[in-house]
């Protein structure tokens, strides 16, 4: 198995577990109140990572800026996600949001300026009839 295969597949289940805990959390606090803990978790993740892994704190002014844009679009992300999934069903409420890559998509094809076969407009075509279905 490749290594980014084995990464990718950790990465979705550990997502899937981070689609459904908020569903629980935000039964019992509110939205801000979970984003502020959920911070919390990010922060001892970072901290583990730092502390036990021993690596190299690396600084580039854009890198820097952009990791900082990740978290800031991370978090407000996950702030209207806690939102949604306190008044609707977690099974939509996750189904939808995590259609996010249409965006990623359309942004790398306008920015970093990658290319996109038919195939993939044909993905995407259907993602977005995906957003009407989930919706209504």
């Amino acid at each position: 198995m490749d290594n980014w295969l084995l990464s990718a597949l950790l990465a979705m289940i550990i997502y899937g577990f981070w689609g459904f805990f908020p569903k629980i959390a935000v039964s019992y606090i509110s939205p801000q109140s979970a984003l502020v803990y959920e911070v919390a978790g990010a922060i001892l993740v970072g901290l583990i990572t730092l502390f036990l892994i021993k690596f190299n704190l690396q600084h580039h002014p854009r890198g820097i800026l952009f990791a900082v844009l990740t978290g800031i679009a991370g978090m407000t992300g996950t702030l209207f996600f806690f939102a949604a999934a306190q008044k609707g069903k977690i099974s939509i409420v996750v189904g939808l949001t995590a259609l996010y890559p249409l965006i990623t998509v359309m942004l790398a094809v306008i920015f970093l300026r990658e290319p996109i076969t038919l195939k993939q407009v044909i993905g995407l075509i259907l993602a977005c009839g995906a957003i009407l279905l989930l919706s209504t």
